[in-house]
């Protein structure tokens, strides 16, 4: 009502233009409790009027952002755009797919009907070669995988059998040398061996390994 009042121009308002205007009130034709020369003091201000001095140099601050949280509410917005914009994609391709349909079966055109079925005809046949070109690949590959399982199982054998001719050896050869060991039954025999042949070790050698001196035995 007050920029109303405010847009008026001034001079004497005819009161009963007014009264019709307004309505039923304690004047005829006057709002309940409103009077034209008693403009009520207290009201909404208008984006004209100034702020009022307890807030002149008010600044209006953002409120504060945890960077943890903004990250997490970032990426969380992140994925559901991507989500979004794929369900959209899936949408936007059954809905030309569906378009698409319905414009082959309206035009009902029976040579683009043949060349789709070619086209469809040699695709099949091509995914069919190259079904045949992996499944060969496939087969030499599981081929080349069991020639070499076979290779290296042949190598173990052989290194296995090596390994039993070497320790086969070392237990004869330690048999052989068994036969000289010292055994309580043959005790008596070797000591008087010894006493008969003795053995003088006390010598001295040259840089050829040549015994160069000897102590006699007493």
């Amino acid at each position: 009502m007050l920029p109303v009042l405010r847009r008026c121009c001034p001079g004497p308002v005819p009161l009963p233009a007014l009264a019709a205007a307004l309505g039923p009130g304690p004047f005829p034709g006057l709002c309940p409790g409103w009077s034209p020369r008693a403009v009520p003091a207290r009201g909404r201000k208008t984006r004209h009027d100034p702020p009022s001095k307890s807030k002149a140099g008010r600044v209006n601050l953002p409120p504060p952002v945890d960077p943890e949280e903004l990250l997490v509410v970032q990426e969380r917005y992140r994925q559901y755009r991507l989500v979004l914009d794929a369900l959209r994609a899936e949408f936007r391709a059954e809905v030309l797919q569906k378009k698409r349909e319905e414009r082959l079966a309206a035009e009902d055109s029976a040579e683009e009907l043949e060349e789709h079925r070619r086209l469809m005809a040699w695709n099949d046949e091509e995914n069919a070669r190259q079904q045949k070109r992996r499944e060969e690949r496939a087969r030499k590959e599981e081929e080349e995988q069991k020639r070499r399982k076979l290779e290296i199982a042949e190598k173990q054998a052989r290194k296995m059998e090596a390994f039993l001719e070497e320790k086969e050896k070392e237990v004869l050869q330690l048999q052989e040398e068994a036969k000289t060991f010292i055994t309580p039954e043959n005790l008596e025999a070797r000591i008087e061996e010894c006493l008969d042949n003795p053995r003088n070790y006390n010598f001295a050698i040259d840089k050829d390994g040549r015994i160069v001196k000897r102590t006699v035995l007493s």
